[in-house]
């Protein structure tokens, strides 16, 4: 093929294939107004920092009514974190999923608008090997397509430390 037959057949593959690059929508995490959440948020960095934590990560988001957000953290190998998700009160059902580096799903964690723990999910993890880790929290409101969650990442550092055989009692 001759060099000045390239140039428009790029250009025309290119106007071809335009469409994919805007059909494809980015998840991109948007802070919100975390007023409503304030004392709950103090409440647990209050309760975690007296057993030990530290606050590794925090962050409001955006998230849209039934879609998962994905998060992902680096995490150290059998260290203690704790994950808290905080979803708006107004939603019926809260639900956070974690994946290791291979994809595999390593925790499941869902509440139902009512329940003990209402619109607050956490939980402790282990990590067996030092690799980015994965969470997707996700709520599902019937009233409000956008909605306002607010996630912490917390490390235990001052206390005993769990051992790894503890991992089944800790994640369940």
């Amino acid at each position: 093929m001759k060099t000045h037959y390239c140039k428009p057949l790029l250009a025309i593959i290119f106007v071809l294939n335009a469409h994919l690059l805007f059909a494809q929508e980015v998840i991109r995490q948007e802070s919100c107004d975390i007023r409503p959440y304030q004392e709950q948020i103090d409440s647990v960095k209050s309760l975690f920092t007296s057993k030990g934590y530290i606050l590794l990560r925090e962050a409001s988001m955006t998230m849209e009514s039934e879609y998962e957000m994905p998060i992902v953290v680096p995490m150290t190998q059998g260290a203690l974190y704790e994950f808290v998700f905080i979803g708006d009160p107004s939603s019926r059902l809260y639900e956070v999923r974690m994946y290791d580096n291979d994809e595999k799903q390593v925790l499941y964690k869902k509440n139902m608008w009512g329940d003990v723990d209402g619109n607050i999910i956490s939980y402790a993890y282990i990590p067996q090997f030092t690799e980015y880790h994965m969470i997707k929290p996700v709520q599902v409101n019937k009233k409000k397509k956008k909605i306002c969650g607010y996630v912490m990442l917390l490390k235990k550092v001052k206390g005993p430390q769990p051992r790894p055989a503890d991992q089944a009692n800790i994640s369940r």
